[in-house]
């Protein structure tokens, strides 16, 4: 089984994986819902993720990593103790206390960041990191995802010039699945319509 298996059915595992009806953050309803939040409660999976991101990372030239908040952080965590890289993460409102930041972490305006998130659906939540990490002066040209859910997020990116770069798909995860029995041949196949459908 390869590294990319194991993590795919280790997600499964832990309900980071599940089918049924859920609406997502566009209001849109989807027969299969990621939420890698759960990869807190369980370390040895988390390190499987971070170890599948260092894989692509280390392909990049970059500074620091950035994490995006909520979701996103504990992914860049773990990815930055795996690699040793320093981390910084942006708020997606400042600070109204305190120093009153919008980055938190040690950084130099001019540095390249590498930002890492969980999974990209569209585009919005990544644009808006980048619009704050490059309003303090970062350059932000590549991306880090666990998932791409296959819902045109990536190309919209690729197509404002960022370079994007992901672990899974969804339609990597639903092989995997099947393959294993973890879901049927029908389940397949109505996700895969589903998302077919929607780039049409």
């Amino acid at each position: 089984m390869s590294t990319l298996e194991s993590l795919i059915l280790d997600l499964h595992d832990l309900g980071a994986v599940q089918l049924g009806q859920f609406t997502l953050k566009s209001g849109e309803v989807s027969p299969i819902y990621l939420d890698l939040r759960l990869l807190v409660s369980r370390p040895s999976t988390l390190r499987q993720a971070a170890h599948a991101l260092q894989a692509l990372a280390s392909r990049a030239q970059f500074d620091r990593l950035a994490a995006i908040p909520l979701a996103g952080l504990p992914i860049g965590v773990a990815l930055s103790m795996a690699m040793d890289r320093p981390l910084i993460y942006p708020r997606m409102q400042a600070k109204g206390h305190g120093t009153g930041r919008q980055i938190e972490g040690e950084y130099q305006a001019g540095e390249t960041v590498l930002l890492v998130d969980d999974v990209i659906s569209r585009g919005d939540s990544k644009l808006e990191a980048i619009a704050a990490l490059e309003a303090a002066g970062l350059k932000v040209p590549t991306l880090l995802m666990v998932i791409d859910r296959e819902m045109g997020g990536v190309q919209d990116l690729i197509d404002k010039g960022y370079q994007v770069h992901c672990a899974l798909t969804m339609c990597s995860i639903l092989d995997t699945l099947q393959s294993k029995q973890r879901i049927t041949n029908k389940q397949h196949d109505e996700i895969v319509d589903w998302l077919q459908n929607r780039k049409q």
